[in-house]
């Protein structure tokens, strides 16, 4: 859909007055997986069900979440981004590179908590470890990458991305097969 088209649709009134931002989603989708983590901490080990439950809804919002930054969001922070706050090496290369290595670390993390039975101790150090990893993620990627794409990409841009990102999200809502990518490689095709 090209520029003038989506203005005509705001000005015929078909689509809502503010746009949606894909900076937005993602921090939400940051907000829901805090949410979730701190669900499983709450639930009984004894409660292998519910366990089982909120993990696997986790476990494929979590690989979800990860592919659908790399499809829509990554791909034009490298592009437009300049580098924000405490990224490693100031651009937003280093930024996406540090990202995907960060989805990879959480994949592995992820994985392993099916290592164990559910409810037991090991299972919840195991999903603590995936906590952490994910944690530290977020704290940078909001830092650094959510950011600079805020001052560096236009609204109309962020709105297109927000819609596939949440098309992708809907239409893999059971999981998507977690596969990790060589963070250098990824830059230099999407560069």
């Amino acid at each position: 859909m090209d520029r003038q088209t989506r203005h005509a649709r705001r000005r015929s009134g078909r689509r809502m007055q503010t746009p949606m931002d894909i900076t937005q989603l993602i921090l939400d989708d940051h907000a829901e997986q805090r949410r979730l983590f701190s669900i499983i901490e709450q639930i009984d080990p004894t409660d292998v069900d519910a366990l089982s439950a909120v993990w696997l809804r986790l476990s494929a919002f979590l690989d979800v979440h990860a592919e659908a930054e790399e499809r829509f969001f990554y791909p034009d922070l490298i592009k437009l981004g300049e580098g924000a706050n405490d990224a490693d090496d100031g651009t937003a290369e280093g930024e996406t590179e540090d990202a995907i290595e960060d989805h990879n670390k959480l994949r592995d993390a992820v994985k392993a908590v099916e290592q164990h039975p559910v409810g037991s101790p090991a299972w919840f150090d195991a999903v603590g470890r995936a906590n952490v990893v994910n944690s530290k993620h977020m704290g940078e990627e909001e830092r650094q990458g959510l950011t600079d794409f805020r001052l560096n990409a236009d609204l109309d841009l962020r709105h297109d991305l927000a819609v596939r990102f949440a098309a992708f999200e809907a239409e893999h809502i059971t999981g998507v097969k977690p596969v990790n990518k060589d963070p250098e490689t990824y830059v230099e095709a999407h560069g």
